[in-house]
């Protein structure tokens, strides 16, 4: 079985990878991992992180190419449309990739690879991580980019269905090319404290980007409400960000320097050690397609209170998370409902079950199938996929053509005057070790 499985050769491409942390960095991490283990290429291409460029090799030989480019905003590199060309084309011909696999809707870099890829016939797949809306300026803007790249993709994939419905309308794609794959957790990464905390004193634990789209003004409301109706309750908050200040001048109106502690920016490596010093772990996002940060608190024994927002309510089963609206009133009697329950909380009966409910290696395999998919998919020429574009609107439509014919045109001058020929394909590390073994 495992001989007739079909080997990939994969790019994994996105702005948001290590070392800076977040969901989508982990989620390309252990998807990587999990696939190289399965006997399958990848390789990963994000922009430069401060000294960080040039070809790095992290665990298990996963190659990382941090190309040199800089972080515009919010860790996006500065859209060019056709700058990166030259160094994508180089990377997929060096490394013989067959799938292209982008990874958030934010990502300027992916846009731009799945762009360049199609354009010099690779299979692409898309993985949406977030929901956004429709009436805002912003998401207005994001969503006809989006449909620009969906518009002539294999496949997609989203971590809920929520995510799934929301990716269908904001891009126009057909349902039945969108597949969804939830995210995961390392359960032997976040394990229980050894011995059951004492609950003579309840910890709620908040580990966040502390922003407005995780709900850091909605913290404000709640903490000093639950403060003064459980005085037996403490809070733990780590994160950073802007409304990290509006936190901290809550702490000093109320005066709740003793029962509220900011950490700041907690590092990936010691967020099990913080989740396992608390009893209940609150999350007050806005919006939220998959939250990871839900399955580590779970995986660490931690009962959830959550806003019901999004894909939230489709993670967790409903005796191992407390879904609540997001509005103050509602969230604190969230949070009294989880204080009630937490005597019949077992962290280690929580802890088996989410081994039992994700596997990283069940994400692996299931991507796999819309790897399949793709390879199975029939190549189109430029003429046969132009069309495509030009449904996405009446202007925007004719100027996704042309955008594409001037990315033809250019793949087509880099090819007379670098031949793919010319550029050396790089040996895979795989084949070198089973040579020296050999002898």
């Amino acid at each position: 079985m495992e001989e007739s499985r079909r080997k990939h050769r994969i790019l994994m491409v996105s702005d948001f990878f290590y070392p800076n942390f977040g969901g989508v960095e982990s989620h390309i991490y252990y998807l990587s991992q999990c696939l190289l283990k399965r006997g399958h290429k990848v390789v990963i291409m994000s922009h430069a992180y401060g000294n960080r460029t040039g070809v790095r090799y992290i665990t298990n030989n996963l190659k990382v190419y941090y190309i040199p480019w800089r972080p515009f905003l919010m860790q996006n590199t500065l859209p060019t449309f056709y700058l990166t060309l030259p160094i994508i084309r180089t990377i997929l011909i060096r490394e013989k990739i067959s799938v292209v696999h982008g990874h958030q809707a934010f990502s300027t870099l992916c846009h731009e690879s799945l762009m360049h890829a199609r354009t010099m016939g690779c299979k692409v797949v898309f993985t949406d991580h977030s929901l956004y809306g429709f009436a805002d300026p912003g998401s207005i803007h994001m969503n006809k980019i989006l449909q620009f790249t969906l518009a002539d993709i294999d496949h997609a994939i989203c971590v809920s269905h929520t995510s799934k419905e929301n990716t269908v309308l904001r891009s126009g794609i057909k349902p039945e090319t969108v597949f969804v794959v939830p995210n995961a957790v390392d359960t032997a990464m976040f394990t229980p404290a050894p011995t059951q905390l004492a609950r003579d004193e309840v910890v709620i634990v908040v580990i966040s980007r502390l922003v407005y789209r995780k709900g850091a003004d909605l913290l404000v409301e709640v903490i000093p409400e639950v403060c003064r109706l459980f005085p037996h309750v403490r809070f733990i908050i780590g994160g950073d960000g802007p409304k990290r200040v509006r936190l901290e001048e809550m702490r000093e109106k109320f005066s709740l320097q003793d029962r509220v502690e900011m950490l700041g920016a907690v590092p990936h490596s010691q967020v099990r050690s913080v989740l396992i010093s608390g009893h209940i772990f609150l999350n007050s996002s806005l919006t939220e397609a998959f939250c990871i940060a839900i399955l580590e608190a779970a995986s660490c024994g931690l009962l959830t209170v959550s806003t019901r927002v999004g894909g939230v309510p489709e993670v967790l089963p409903e005796d191992m998370i407390v879904l609540a609206e997001p509005a103050p009133q509602d969230m604190v009697q969230a949070i009294k409902q989880a204080i009630d329950m937490l005597p019949n909380i077992d962290p280690q009966i929580m802890h088996s079950r989410m081994k039992s409910y994700y596997s990283w290696h069940d994400v692996a395999k299931r991507t796999e199938i819309v790897y399949d998919c793709v390879m199975d998919s029939s190549n189109k020429s430029i003429l046969e996929r132009l069309p495509r574009y030009l449904i996405c609107g009446a202007w925007a439509g004719k100027l996704f053509c042309l955008v594409m014919i001037v990315n033809f045109i250019l793949w087509r001058l880099l090819e007379f005057f670098q031949p793919a020929e010319s550029i050396e394909e790089v040996p895979d590390m795989t084949s070198l070790c089973n040579h020296e073994d050999d002898n």
